[in-house]
């Protein structure tokens, strides 16, 4: 049987969407680009990589509410402990995303709010189809998001250690947890449905690096 939230389990998913949304993030880990000086970008550098971390932050966002959704119904307490620690690390890549947008004259998305309840509206659906489905979109999720991070480290400027330092720990954080996903028995999930993510995905991420 599907595993329905509490109304406990709604008061903290509302307080984590407040949050997210509203609050500054904090990073129990240091930065990634902790004590690294900025390098001399010029101006349109500095725009495309802000509009590439921008894109960071709101897939982050999107993280955020995708994976409280598959905690609110996920059924194995095991896989919940799992989609909350991957929450909580993606709380740190918040902190991050957004302290360089801002250092490189930017903006987070105004978009952010509609990305957060379309990703919750997905955990949920992906939560109440079983655990297997649930964790394998886990995995899915954070492989595609493994590849944005690599084609990011390719479009970033060459000099721009601060950015680059982040994006290659948040690519290791996913792929963590993409491998702990499929460890918990993710199912792969079938092809078309990972197409859809991706063509999904482009729709954010093009949206998000100009708005």
């Amino acid at each position: 049987m599907p595993r329905l939230p509490s109304f406990d389990d709604l008061i903290v998913g509302f307080d984590t969407a407040l949050r997210t949304l509203a609050a500054k993030p904090v990073s129990q880990r240091p930065h990634p680009d902790a004590g690294m000086e900025d390098t001399e970008l010029s101006e349109e550098e500095k725009a495309h990589a802000a509009g590439l971390m921008r894109v960071n932050h709101s897939g982050e966002v999107c993280a955020q509410a995708l994976y409280q959704g598959q905690a609110l119904t996920a059924r194995d307490p095991a896989a919940r402990d799992a989609l909350r620690q991957a929450a909580r690390e993606e709380v740190e890549h918040l902190a991050w995303t957004e302290r360089r947008v801002h250092e490189l004259g930017g903006r987070t998305s105004l978009l952010n709010p509609l990305w957060y309840a379309g990703s919750l509206a997905l955990g949920v659906v992906a939560g109440l189809a079983g655990d297997k489905w649930n964790l394998g979109f886990l995995a899915e999720t954070e492989e595609q998001v493994g590849a944005h991070l690599q084609l990011h480290l390719q479009g970033l400027p060459e000099h721009d250690a601060k950015s680059r330092a982040i994006v290659e720990q948040m690519y290791r954080d996913e792929m963590q947890h993409a491998c702990l996903a499929k460890e918990l028995g993710g199912a792969e999930l079938p092809f078309p449905l990972q197409v859809l993510m991706r063509n999904a995905s482009k729709v954010m991420t093009s949206t998000s690096y100009r708005v």
